[in-house]
C-alpha cells in the first residue's frame, strides 16, 4: 500500500473517533466535509488524465495534483483574513522554489540517495511549508501547492530542454510526497502552537491568563466548525500559531531532467 494512502488511512480513523476535531475547526471543516475530502484524494490517486502529446507528454494525477488544489483553494476562501491569503500563496511560491532547488542539488540516481526521495521532498515541503506558512491554513496550502509547483518547474524544464519524456504531476511517489508535505505542516502548525499558548499563559501574570487564553480563542479559535467534539477545550487549542488555520495532507514529484521527486517518467533521448 502506498504511504500515502496509509497516511490518510490514518487520518480517517483519527477523524472518526473526533481525535482531530479541534484541527478541523480551525480548518472550517466538519468531520463528514474532511472524510469525503481524503476519500477523494485516495480514489483520485488511481486517476490520471494526460493533458499534452508527445514529445513531452504531461500526465496529471486526480489525487495527487488537483483534489489538493482544490482543497487549497477552499482553505483560502474561507481564510478570515487577506494576510493569511497572502501568506499562503506566497509560502506556496517559497517552498516550490525550494523543493525545485533542492531537485536540482540531489544526485540524478534514485539509489545514489541516502533516504527515499518521497520523504526527502516530502518532509522539507512540510517544514517550509510550515515556516512560510506558520497557521494551519497557509501552512498546508504552502506545503501541498508548493510540491506541485515544484513539479511543474522540473515539467517546465523537460520542454525547455527539448527532452523527450513523460512527466506525471502528483502521480506515483509524488502522491505520497503532497500527503507527507501537507499532513506534516498541518502538525508543525498545531504542536507549535499549542506551546506557544501554554508559554504566553504561563507567563501572564495570573490576573490575566483568563484574558489571555480568550484573545488566543479570538485570533484562532473555533469559527465555523462544529463544536461538539471540540468542546471548550478546542475553542482554546492552538491559536497561538497566528489566525485561523489550515490543514490536509499533500507532496509530489515531477518529471525532470536531473534529479526531480520520482515522476514514473522515462526518457528516449
Amino acid at each position: 500500500m502506498p504511504t500515502g494512502t496509509l497516511f490518510l488511512l490514518v487520518v480517517i480513523v483519527l477523524v472518526y473517533f473526533g481525535i482531530a476535531q479541534r484541527v478541523l475547526d480551525r480548518m472550517r471543516l466538519t468531520d463528514r466535509g474532511a472524510m469525503l475530502w481524503i476519500v477523494a484524494l485516495i480514489v483520485g490517486s488511481f486517476i490520471d488524465v494526460p493533458l499534452t502529446a508527445p514529445p513531452v507528454r504531461l500526465v496529471v494525477n486526480v489525487g495527487g495534483g488537483i483534489v489538493p488544489l482544490v482543497i487549497a483553494g477552499y482553505l483560502i476562501g474561507t481564510a478570515d483574513r487577506s494576510v493569511e491569503r497572502v501568506r499562503a500563496i506566497l509560502g506556496a511560491l517559497v517552498t516550490g522554489a525550494v523543493v525545485f532547488a533542492l531537485g536540482r542539488l540531489m544526485p540524478a540516481e534514485p539509489g545514489a540517495q541516502a533516504i527515499d526521495p518521497v520523504f526527502t521532498y516530502g518532509i522539507t515541503a512540510g517544514l517550509v511549508g510550515y515556516l512560510s506558512g506558520r497557521s494551519r491554513r497557509a501552512s498546508f496550502v504552502a506545503g501541498t501547492a508548493g510540491v506541485i509547483l515544484a513539479q511543474l518547474g522540473f515539467y517546465a524544464e523537460i520542454v525547455a530542454r527539448g527532452i523527450q519524456s513523460r512527466a506525471f504531476i502528483g502521480g506515483g511517489g509524488a502522491f505520497d510526497s503532497v500527503v507527507i508535505a501537507g499532513l506534516l505542516a498541518v502538525l508543525l502548525a498545531e504542536f507549535v502552537g499549542e506551546a506557544r499558548e501554554r508559554v504566553a499563559r504561563a507567563n501572564a501574570p495570573p490576573g490575566e491568563r483568563g484574558d489571555e487564553k480568550h484573545s488566543f480563542d479570538e485570533r484562532g479559535g473555533q469559527r465555523g466548525g462544529p463544536p461538539d467534539a471540540g468542546g471548550a477545550g478546542g475553542a482554546g487549542g492552538a491559536g497561538g500559531a497566528g489566525g485561523a488555520e489550515g490543514a490536509g495532507g499533500g507532496g509530489g514529484d515531477a518529471g525532470g531532467g536531473k534529479a526531480g521527486p520520482d515522476t514514473g517518467g522515462e526518457r528516449r533521448g
